[in-house]
């Protein structure tokens, strides 16, 4: 198991909208890959039902963007194309730095991201 899980928003989202095509897959990952789920602050942003989660300690917030926003803003650069959003460049920052990380997302992008240049990003992913 991962020792730190990384929460994307995508997951998030599903996780608490049950109306989202992948939330079934969303509450399946949470039992089987349980909090506390790491983030940062940027991914937390226009989700109002995180409250909950946020008060439990589910989510917690263990990223300085500032002390990293040169690797940070080197990502978005490299991955221009894609393009890669300020968030997803700090969550793919957070799996360079923190040890044994998986990323919980529906977003197909971190499958083309890289971490450490071209080392493959653990995902756990519906697709």
């Amino acid at each position: 198991m991962a020792a730190n899980l990384i929460a994307d928003s995508s997951f998030l989202v599903a996780l608490l909208n049950k109306r989202e095509t992948d939330h079934d897959w969303a509450a399946a990952q949470a039992v089987l890959l349980p909090p506390p789920w790491k983030t940062c602050e940027a991914g937390l942003s226009g989700i109002p039902a995180l409250a909950g989660l946020l008060g439990e300690r589910a989510i917690v917030t263990e990223f300085d963007a500032q002390l990293h926003i040169d690797d940070v803003l080197r990502l978005m650069k490299k991955y221009v194309d894609v393009p890669m959003s300020f968030t997803d460049a700090c969550l793919v920052r957070m799996s360079e730095v923190l040890s044994n990380p998986t990323v919980l997302t529906t977003d197909s992008d971190f499958r083309v991201y890289r971490r450490h240049g071209r080392q493959v990003i653990p995902v756990a992913a519906p697709r």
